[in-house]
């Protein structure tokens, strides 16, 4: 439970920092209009539905292959820290820059934010899957703490304190931290669900058998 545990808060935690973190840094750039904060959370909330339909379909593959392609995706990620915008996105005259916007945000924290959140559901579904009689639900709690705590952390705490790069550097330290944990608790997880795939097999049968009707 500690790795899962660690992992989720991490991943919620950073998954609402990084939001007001990368668009203070853009905003200048654009104007400092409402635009562009509406721009980005229409960015993270699609990233988010893509995040999930991502642990949806992996869940589909056996437990190795889910690890090896998690594994990579967060080993690709960590090549596109820190999520400091290029300076070269700054473009000067917009009257509307949210296709601008939206491809800054790809580029820049696009993967990584695509990746935590997809954390919490997949996560969850290891935990069930290799855990007989585990709660995965304490899990989910965990993860909407993590996220209060972040909004609550940023506004009163981060800002105050530390300028915008700075808080990108936190930031993308943070993400190093959960990379290497969710990694090895990927690769764990695998290795359990190899170890034991009869608890996997029972568990299936269990579920697709048919129920039996009462007769008064």
């Amino acid at each position: 439970m500690l790795f899962y545990s660690l992992t989720i808060f991490l991943s919620a935690f950073l998954l609402f920092e990084v939001q007001p973190v990368i668009a203070k840094m853009i905003l200048p750039w654009f104007g400092g209009s409402s635009a562009v904060w509406s721009t980005c959370m229409l960015f993270f909330q699609i990233v988010l539905l893509l995040g999930y339909l991502y642990a949806h379909l992996l869940n589909k593959l056996p437990p190795r292959k889910q690890a090896v392609t998690h594994l990579s995706l967060l080993a690709v990620s960590l090549a596109t820290l820190p999520i400091i915008p290029n300076a070269s996105w700054k473009v000067q005259g917009l009257g509307h820059p949210s296709l601008t916007i939206l491809a800054l945000l790809s580029v820049t924290v696009g993967l990584p934010y695509f990746l935590l959140s997809s954390t919490s559901p997949l996560l969850q579904a290891w935990y069930a899957r290799t855990h007989t009689g585990g709660l995965p639900y304490r899990l989910f709690a965990l993860s909407n703490f993590a996220s209060m705590l972040a909004l609550l952390t940023y506004p009163f705490v981060v800002e105050p304190n530390l300028p915008s790069r700075m808080q990108g550097l936190v930031w993308s330290g943070g993400f190093v931290c959960f990379a290497a944990i969710c990694g090895l608790t990927a690769w764990r997880t695998s290795k359990q669900a190899a170890a034991h795939p009869k608890r996997l097999d029972n568990r299936r049968s269990l579920r697709n058998r048919p129920r039996r009707r009462l007769h008064l």
